[in-house]
């Protein structure tokens, strides 16, 4: 067991040989730290915190009573072999929040990237690739092999399906099933995920150029009442953009997916 000297840990914690808790980690009590996990500088559990597996946290990740992180897969396959969990940096994890490892036909790994803030009651399935910047809302859900890019927002109660990837910048309402993939910078909402629009409050957050969120427009309109399939409208809008905004679209829809996307429509 590799524990710094500056680490504090309330008596009533447990850790197994094993575990690295670097400088300046905060264990609160009735946490319980397994043995193939490893705790970056400042990290920050509250109390009554259940790290198991092999799993690593980012620095500065504070985390909230009753989390259970590196749990095994909830997923019929698995047979107990060796995968990882890994936390990144500054993340803000509350109450009853689950993450599991990852299974060995999916790449072995679940990853969460930095600066995420996972509300009470969220869960993060096995193999599930979550980049930074993301926000789940209270009790929203990741099934097992979801890609949800840089700065996504996931609605309270929402579902997504697995297989599903969410494009970056994207927002989905709450009480929301996602089926297919959505394209980088949508709106989705309604009880069965319809594609409504795009995340244009997002986009000015951010202070995204007024030309651009124009040519977004343009090209979601294109997208929702052009010719051809889907996949083609889209293929004719990177051949027409000047826009890096719409080549990151055009550049997701033609992308490998193991699902069929979301495309516009009413709710």
């Amino acid at each position: 067991m590799a524990v710094s000297a500056d680490a504090t840990i309330h008596p009533s914690a447990v850790i197994e040989d094993g575990a690295s808790i670097a400088a300046g980690c905060e264990i609160g009590p009735f946490c319980h730290i397994g043995p193939e996990v490893t705790l970056g500088a400042g990290v920050r559990l509250m109390s009554h915190v259940v790290v198991q597996g092999w799993t690593e946290i980012g620095d500065g990740t504070l985390v909230h009573p009753f989390a259970v992180l590196g749990g095994i897969p909830q997923d019929l396959k698995f047979k107990g072999e060796r995968t990882r969990l890994t936390v990144g940096r500054r993340n803000r994890i509350r109450e009853h929040v689950t993450m599991n490892t990852g299974t060995e036909g999916g790449g072995g790994i679940t990853r969460v990237g930095d600066d995420g803030l996972y509300m009470a009651g969220c869960h993060v399935a096995h193999d599930s690739q979550v980049g930074d910047r993301v926000i789940l809302v209270n009790n929203a859900a990741l099934a097992g092999h979801c890609i949800i890019e840089d700065d996504v927002i996931i609605g309270g109660l929402s579902g997504v399906h697995q297989w599903v990837r969410i494009g970056r910048g994207a927002i989905v309402g709450a009480v929301t099933m996602v089926t297919n993939d959505v394209i980088p910078y949508g709106l989705v909402q309604a009880p069965r995920g319809v594609l409504n629009g795009l995340n244009l409050v997002g986009l000015k957050r951010k202070g995204v150029a007024r030309s651009d969120i124009t040519a977004l427009r343009a090209a979601f309109q294109m997208l929702a009442q052009g010719e051809g399939a889907f996949v083609d409208r889209a293929r004719r809008l990177g051949a027409e953009t000047e826009s890096d905004y719409v080549r990151e679209i055009v550049e997701f829809v033609t992308g490998a997916s193991d699902r069929q996307f979301l495309t516009p429509g009413k709710v």
